[in-house]
């Protein structure tokens, strides 16, 4: 299997120590997405089916077509959709982000479908776009399926950050990813990320990390460069810098003002 099968960039860049670059996408539907992210310099990116309208067989589409060019094709679920995981695994990404896990149950929940046993109780689908369809004995492929996963379950409460450390404990949780603005809203404090509550949970969730050799993961902050540099000294390893839909819609803005600059000016 070495030299063929698929390999998870952004897996292997967090067990080296490296910090990961995940693009966010919401507006994407077409399979060039993955192209586009690598040329940009990322690491990933995700489908977010938890906010966005995308399908789960678009979805399965440009995941198995970024496999071609190394970059990390994940998805966010829109919920605790166990069937929903498995399938987008077996048809092309490399992780799976799990929002409002909030305790330790719904993260071994979330490893048991995302991974195929011993480890959890994923169903088995045999050769796909992980092994690039080439026949391989079906312990292998078993194997490296679980070895290329990410499992990255998103703190958005309280609750969830009360339990950081048994979420972090669960074998196969890779990333603790704190979604700051569902978190700060969930505290009563929406969009203030500066709060020292805010900032209590990332250094709870943090600890838990490295207290069990888990990657601390960063996302809605990357508005504020100063907190961004806070959160990465603080341990942050797997950073979402935005969304598809803000690029294109600063990128537009930018322009539109400059052009009307110019015929202003003429």
């Amino acid at each position: 299997m070495q030299g063929e099968a698929i390999r998870n960039r952004a897996k292997e860049r967090l067990a080296a120590g490296e910090t990961v670059l995940c693009l966010g996408t919401r507006l994407a539907r077409t399979v060039d997405i993955g192209m586009i992210a690598e040329s940009c310099g990322y690491d990933a990116f995700y489908i977010d089916m938890e906010h966005a309208s995308i399908s789960l067989e678009t979805a399965a589409q440009m995941c198995a077509a970024a496999l071609a060019v190394g970059v990390t094709p994940l998805v966010r679920t829109p919920g605790h959709q166990h069937n929903t995981a498995s399938r987008l695994l077996d048809n092309g990404a490399l992780g799976i982000i799990y929002p409002h896990v909030n305790t330790a149950a719904e993260a071994e929940a979330f490893v048991a479908a995302c991974k195929f046993p011993p480890v959890g109780h994923r169903s088995v689908a045999g050769v796909g776009p992980a092994q690039r369809y080439r026949a391989r004995p079906l312990g292998d492929v078993n194997a490296h399926g679980n070895a290329i996963t990410l499992c990255i379950a998103m703190l958005e409460t309280p609750e969830g950050v009360a339990n950081a450390d048994a979420i972090a404990a669960v074998p196969g949780i890779d990333v603790l990813l704190i979604g700051s603005n569902d978190l700060s809203t969930a505290m009563g404090l929406p969009g203030d990320l500066r709060h020292p509550k805010i900032r209590a949970a990332y250094e709870t969730a943090a600890e838990a990390c490295r207290r069990h050799g888990k990657h601390l993961g960063i996302g809605g902050v990357r508005g504020d460069a100063d907190l961004t540099r806070d959160l990465l000294a603080l341990g942050g390893r797997f950073m979402i810098t935005g969304f598809d839909i803000g690029y294109m819609m600063a990128a537009a803005r930018t322009d539109a003002a400059a052009i009307r600059k110019i015929i202003a000016d003429s």
